[in-house]
């Protein structure tokens, strides 16, 4: 037992010992560098040199895009900074070994230098990347702000811009509340007048004729015959047809003469209002639309013809983008209304598709929580004037208004927009108002009062002698005394 003893001992202090020797003899620079990594940070679009306490041998970057590194001479390393980021260089010696992080920053952009000198003593500091320019700091006044991101803007049409600067006292509230009123009136007018004269179906002495102007629907003669007796017309006879009566109808059958009179004049008012109101984040596009659509064929190419159906928005639409910027409410908004126009509509496979009439602004504004403005002066005046006459016959004095005909219309419309931008925000718990109730009855029973309700919904009253009855005013059954 003995001998294995000492022979096991002996084995395990041989590697012991070789051990010892083999970390002994290792450099203790290669030890306390491998394990340390130094950083450099050095500006993009320019360039360093690393020096090292050993000759260079080998070594490697992770990516050139951001950073890269050339050896210049036996302890020398020339370091490129190329765009902002952070990579790894590794350099290795004929017996040691070092890492370093190289960090590339981007420097002071020329946007950055733009607004030192544009707005001295502001505080706007700009990152930028592939994608985005963020603008973020403390300026003193909401004008510098909107000037500084228009600039930003200007500066690159790809990137888009984020602005997170703050104004002393900025609000908190990131959603605006749009209220829009739409009013609409619309006044139209017609007047008409014109005659036409005829005889009846036999004739007047034995002689059919009218006159009209063709303005207005006129009687017409169908079917006419006459009667002869050795070639002289002993009688004559035909239909008289009216496509409209007009407003004055005159036949005198004992003359066979009458007259048809279009004597009109129609006026109307039409009035519309609407009160939407929109609710978007900072930045986001929100639309309404009160109305409807309309189904419209359309007919697809090929030797088939099919004819598919497309709908067509009417009524009234509201688009608007709100920007926050500061203690102001930038606003992008595009009001529309639109109505059918059946007089301009098109006949398409039996189907009748109307016209839209359609009124339509679009304008950017600058207004503070709580302010309006109008976008007024939308007016549409349509006026037609239609005559007809026959010639020589409409120049008699007096009798001559017999021969002619007229018809006048005139219609106007006017609509304004009114807008009120808010500032929102989320109601706690605790703020929400309570709900509408029903006080009273919606519709009071027979022989109830409104103002004290029936018998359905009343509570029951007590009479002096004790008991129940039903409410004054109520419908129930009592006794009578």
């Amino acid at each position: 037992m003995s001998l294995r003893f000492n022979s096991y001992a002996r084995r395990v202090s041989a590697c012991l010992t070789a051990a010892l020797l083999y970390t002994t003899t290792q450099p203790l620079d290669a030890q306390v560098q491998a394990a340390v990594v130094d950083r450099l940070v050095i500006t993009a679009g320019r360039s360093t040199v690393l020096t090292t306490d050993f000759e260079v041998t080998r070594i490697a970057v992770t990516n050139p895009a951001i950073a890269d590194a050339t050896v210049v001479a036996p302890r020398e390393i020339l370091v490129d900074g190329k765009a902002p980021g952070t990579i790894s260089l590794i350099v290795w010696g004929d017996t040691q070994r070092t890492q370093y992080d190289i960090v590339v920053d981007a420097g002071v952009t020329n946007l950055q230098q733009q607004f030192l000198q544009l707005f001295p003593g502001e505080d706007i500091r700009v990152s930028a990347n592939e994608e985005a320019i963020i603008l973020s700091g403390n300026v003193s006044s909401n004008q510098i702000m909107l000037r500084a991101e228009e600039i930003a803007e200007a500066t690159s049409a790809k990137s888009k811009v984020i602005n997170l600067m703050q104004l002393p006292g900025g609000q908190e509230s990131q959603q605006v509340m749009l209220q829009v009123r739409f009013a609409e009136v619309n006044s139209r007018i017609l007047r008409e007048l014109g005659v036409s004269l005829f005889t009846s179906g036999s004739g007047f002495h034995s002689t059919w004729g009218r006159i009209t102007t063709q303005q207005f629907p006129a009687p017409g003669f169908n079917n006419m015959e006459a009667t002869k007796v050795n070639g002289d017309v002993v009688d004559q006879s035909g239909e008289l047809t009216f496509s409209d009566f007009l407003n004055i109808f005159f036949l005198n059958a004992k003359y066979d003469i009458g007259a048809v009179l279009r004597a009109l004049q129609n006026t109307g008012e039409f009035q519309s209002l609407a009160e939407p109101n929109l609710i978007a984040y900072n930045g986001q596009e929100a639309s309404f639309l009160a109305g409807g659509e309309i189904p419209v064929p359309v007919v697809q190419g090929g030797s088939n013809g099919a004819v598919t159906i497309q709908y067509k928005e009417f009524g009234i639409r509201l688009t608007f983008t709100p920007r926050i910027a500061g203690d102001v409410i930038r606003l992008k908004v595009a009001p529309e209304v639109s109505s059918l126009d059946f007089a301009n509509g098109v006949t398409l496979g039996g189907f009748r598709v109307p016209a839209l009439t359609t009124r339509r602004a679009a304008t950017d504004v600058e207004l503070r929580d709580g302010q309006s403005f109008a976008v007024a002066g939308l007016l549409n005046n349509i006026s037609q004037e239609d005559s007809a006459a026959i010639p020589f016959l409409s120049k008699i004095p007096i009798i001559g208004y017999l021969f002619k005909s007229r018809a006048e219309r005139a219609e106007r419309t006017e609509l304004m927009v009114l807008v009120t931008p808010r500032l929102v925000r989320a109601l706690n718990p605790d703020e929400v108002p309570p709900l509408p109730t029903r006080s009273r009855s919606f519709l009071p029973p027979p022989g109830g009062d409104p103002d004290k309700g029936g018998t359905v919904d009343a509570p029951p009253v007590k009479k002096p002698g004790g008991g129940t009855g039903n409410p004054p005013g109520g419908s129930g059954k009592g006794k009578e005394k």
